[in-house]
């Protein structure tokens, strides 16, 4: 066999942890590569699912007795406490490995001090190996746990002008299925879905994650959110049709901005507390307005059809901007062609001051 150096590793680490996308919330993504004494690969493990066994552990299970005096390489801190598993950190210790190397440490209080652990026991330990690169893999869920209210993603799909529907209201479909296609394995990676009250009256749509070929739904939906201040969401709505779990948010239960409509930071709070690490706010001009007044974006996804239509209704409505000096600036970090179709994902850059 061949050997391979710890940043090869960490690499494939990070590769096994994306598997996990989806699936783990509001647990993290994890991956781990056990290396021997002489650097050969005898374990790889990921974390597939809540509640399943972490990374750490499967990668020790392959590795068995060739993990002691070998180095772990892992893209998160091992955990330090008992949940529904054992402290990882406790058991790469008894597992007799001599290095443990991490990409990023756990921001987490509750399962956070593994590599103080580790260094007690006598275990080498360093930190930041492709530290940003595993840092990206897993920014929903280390966002989340650092500030208290989940990751969101804004989805539109528009025209090149930027019309979200024609003059007439019409709007299926602005995208090709192939664009259809990649929305809905977006879905299958965020906790909540989550759209406004307008778009439900409009449209009437699912909110679900499906197999637009055969028309199936995901073994794992998420849960769907109606921003409803006044709870106008009618009974029969689709997003009622028990297809996935979904919470009507209105302005008496999560409470009101000044304006009188569901406040949107008590929104997020409430769905940090129920387990949401990532949201997917699709839907409404006008919420994704106020959610990017609010500097509540931290990604833009964007699907632009080559089409244009002259008139009709914008992707975005009442963003807080009024004068050029006001806009949003984005930094674009992907453009791909999917179908006849662009996604262009980009990031709000941060304003000073």
């Amino acid at each position: 066999m061949v050997s391979v150096s710890v940043d090869e590793a960490m690499r494939r680490a990070i590769e096994l942890a994306a598997r996990g996308l989806g699936t783990t919330s509001p647990n993290p993504v994890v991956g781990c590569v056990l290396l021997d004494e002489d650097g050969q690969v005898v374990g790889e493990g990921f974390h597939a699912y809540a509640g399943g066994p972490h990374a750490e552990i499967v990668a020790l299970a392959q590795a068995g007795r060739r993990a002691k005096n070998g180095t772990a390489v892992v893209t998160l801190e091992p955990c330090d406490h008992t949940g529904r598993t054992g402290p990882c950190s406790s058991a790469l210790v008894q597992a007799g490995v001599g290095r443990v190397v991490i990409a990023v440490p756990d921001p987490n209080p509750v399962a956070s001090g593994g590599a103080a652990t580790l260094r007690a026991a006598g275990v080498r330990v360093d930190l930041g190996v492709r530290g940003e690169e595993a840092e990206a893999g897993n920014v929903a869920w280390l966002t989340s746990m650092r500030r208290g209210w989940p990751y969101v993603i804004w989805k539109y799909a528009a025209t090149l002008d930027g019309r979200s529907a024609a003059d007439d209201g019409t709007s299926m479909w602005i995208t090709s299925e192939a664009a259809r296609i990649d929305v809905h394995a977006l879905r299958g990676t965020v906790d909540a879905v989550l759209a406004g009250v307008g778009t439900v009256l409009a449209d009437d749509p699912r909110l679900t994650a499906r197999n637009l070929r055969d028309g199936s739904l995901a073994i794992r939906q998420p849960l769907r959110v109606v921003v409803d201040s006044s709870g106008r969401t009618p009974a029969d709505a689709r997003v009622r049709d028990g297809a996935a779990r979904t919470w009507i948010a209105t302005a008496d239960e999560v409470g009101a901005g000044p304006d009188g409509r569901v406040d949107l930071p008590a929104l997020l709070a409430a769905l940090h507390q129920r387990g949401v690490r990532a949201v997917l706010l699709e839907g409404g001009p006008r919420l994704a307005g106020a959610f990017l007044a609010a500097g509540l974006v931290d990604k833009i996804v964007g699907y632009v059809a080559p089409r244009l239509l002259g008139a009709g209704p914008t992707a975005l409505v009442d963003a807080g901007v009024t004068t050029i000096a006001e806009a949003i600036d984005l930094e674009f970090v992907d453009v791909t062609q999917i179908g006849p179709d662009l996604r262009i994902t980009a990031l709000p850059r941060k304003r000073e001051g």
